[in-house]
């Protein structure tokens, strides 16, 4: 369905609704819409989202932030008649190569566009180029499902080893000498990772790029690149991995760990204490990130082997990739309405409970400015 362009902005005052379940997404669908957070976010007072446009609105990309997406999408078009939103989680890649074919408004990747990328979009972008706009922020958990074992403390070298089948037991010395206090058994380790080219597997492996370079001899990429292991699909399939055997380990979101009763590790990152994935632990590593990007672009440069004290150093940023200029003029002004609502202070507010970071207070008011640019 194309949009039909409209003149008219409406404030419409709404309650945002409890979010009950993930969002079932009518247009696209979704192919990881297992596992993960509820989706629910706590009532709000009445408030105002500025609806412009008409029709459909298609986006996709990231999986991190399906979640997110979820509870965005359902509060939006709680407000405004007439509209859908249908954001597919097809990975990072995928939505950066739908954006980039013309086939959707914006795309949601958790790592920003390359500089052949940014060269490729300008074919789309009439007159501009693609930009990176941070809108979610939160920790990289790192779950595992091991009998007898609640509470486990690994480092960035145990945990490169793991994943590069160097590491094989859940005995071995090196997990032993970090958790003294467990009992540990010899249970084999299945190390799970991503099939599909991910911008979470793109943060993880610059965590361990960074925090353990003489273990992790590959370099960062959405592709996964470590010895072993078994893949899954999307975040959803390797939490559903994790979940169902004993033994396992994987890397997703928090808000499929939480989701899931998945247990995660915590680092030892060389601070005083090891640190816990949460939301609180993220935003303290997010806040010493800086924007790195030129012009309108805004995207980040993070440190993945900060050893401040209770900063969670495996994090990733969700950028919202659109043209600064030449964006489709049909759907234009749906786009600019509903990502001014994602980036508000009421939408960045409802993130808290699903997992996620809002992302920190001065970077946010240059993306409002440069959304409100777009053309």
């Amino acid at each position: 369905m194309k949009l039909q362009p409209t003149n008219r902005l409406r404030a419409i005052a709404v309650g945002a609704a409890v979010v009950s379940g993930a969002l079932v997404l009518t247009a696209c669908g979704s192919d990881d819409n297992t596992g993960g957070s509820n989706g629910e976010s706590s009532p709000k007072a009445a408030s105002n989202i500025a609806c412009d446009g008409e029709g459909n609105l298609l986006a996709s990309g990231s999986s991190a932030q399906k979640n997110a997406m979820d509870i965005w999408v359902k509060n939006y078009q709680a407000a405004c008649e007439g509209v859908e939103i249908n954001y597919k989680p097809t990975g990072s890649g995928a939505g950066i190569q739908e954006f980039l074919q013309g086939k959707t408004g914006f795309a949601g990747s958790d790592s920003a566009l390359k500089e052949d990328e940014v060269e490729q979009s300008k074919q789309v972008c009439e007159g501009g180029q693609g930009i990176n706009l941070p809108m979610v922020g939160g920790p990289v958990a790192v779950g595992y499902n091991l009998s007898g074992v609640d509470d486990l403390t690994l480092d960035a070298e145990t945990i490169a080893k793991i994943f590069d089948s160097k590491i094989t037991k859940w005995d071995d010395p090196a997990i032993k000498k970090l958790n003294p206090d467990a009992d540990l058994p010899s249970t084999k380790i299945q190390a799970f990772h991503r099939s599909d080219e991910s911008g979470t597997t793109d943060n993880f492996t610059e965590y361990l790029h960074a925090a353990a370079p003489d273990a992790w001899k590959y370099e960062p990429a959405k592709a996964w690149a470590g010895e072993g292991g078994q893949s899954a699909d999307g975040s959803s399939g390797v939490a559903t991995n994790v979940k169902n055997n004993d033994g396992a380990i994987g890397y997703f979101e928090l808000s499929y760990a939480t989701g899931n009763g998945i247990p995660t590790v915590k680092l030892d990152t060389g601070a005083p204490e090891p640190v816990e994935a949460t939301v609180e632990n993220a935003t303290k590593a997010i806040a010493a990130g800086k924007v790195v990007g030129e012009g309108n672009d805004l995207a980040m440069e993070l440190d993945y082997a900060t050893k401040a004290e209770g900063a969670y150093p495996i994090v990733l940023v969700t950028y919202e990739i659109v043209c600064d200029k030449g964006n489709n003029k049909e759907s234009l002004g749906l786009t600019k309405s509903f990502l001014t609502y994602t980036a508000s202070e009421e939408g960045q507010s409802a993130l808290a409970d699903a997992g996620y970071a809002p992302i920190p207070d001065e970077i946010i008011a240059k993306v409002r400015t440069t959304i409100d640019s777009l053309s």
